[in-house]
């Protein structure tokens, strides 16, 4: 099993390639950056990808971005996230590309280096190897954006405007409809987004959550 790793942090990068070439994998190529995992890949054409999320220049997703890269290049390369974080931005859209040939781990729940290197051989063979906390953020991701997906263009601004601070009769001031409407179309929101009435009544701030999250 041939193996390209991208790691930004040096001693976590050299720690993996020694841990898999003390248990007979061949790593071909080890890098710091998004830019050169897609270099490396193109050059040795690897069985499998290990591939950090955050890394240079903003360390946000550049890992995940290229991943995504990755598998409408080289679809038969198999692809393990590997990070410190779940980020569901393009993770959901990576895993839309099928999941064969896919996991995603977090570092501090793999405990042990023999299940590790089974998810590599699983995920290089075409099969998956995702951490169940991954699988319910990914899920949570998919259902706040299915909410969102269903509301109208005007449901949309007032959520919008909701989200910026604004009380319904400033919200009918700006977008030029009555303080009622407002009313109509702030629980319909709420209806789709599935926030039930509740003694607390925080289903607006939950509603403009639900909004930032879906903007990434």
């Amino acid at each position: 099993m041939r193996i390209v790793i991208a790691e930004d942090a040096a001693v976590v990068r050299e720690g993996l390639v020694q841990l898999l070439c003390d248990r007979g994998l061949q790593v071909v190529a080890a890098v710091g950056d998004a830019e050169a995992l897609l270099t490396a890949v193109e050059e040795h054409r690897p069985d499998v990808v290990v591939a950090d999320i955050r890394m240079p220049p903003t360390y946000r997703d550049e890992g995940l971005r290229a991943a995504l890269t990755l598998r409408e290049r080289h679809p038969e390369t198999g692809v393990l996230l590997f990070s410190q974080y779940v980020e569901t931005r393009y993770a959901n859209r990576l895993a839309a590309t099928g999941m064969s040939g896919f996991g995603y781990l977090l570092k501090e729940r793999v405990l042990d280096v023999g299940d590790f290197v089974d998810a590599l051989h699983r995920v290089a063979a075409g099969g998956t190897a995702l951490d169940p906390e991954v699988v319910s953020r990914l899920l949570a991701a998919q259902h706040t954006a299915h909410g969102l997906a269903e509301l109208t263009a005007r449901e949309h601004e007032v959520l919008a405007s909701m989200a910026q601070g604004r009380t319904n009769a400033s919200i009918a001031e700006e977008l030029g409809i009555s303080q009622r409407a407002v009313e109509k179309h702030t629980a319909r929101i709420f209806t789709k987004l599935d926030l039930p009435r509740t003694e607390t009544g925080h289903r607006r701030v939950l509603a403009v959550l639900r909004y930032l999250q879906g903007r990434g």
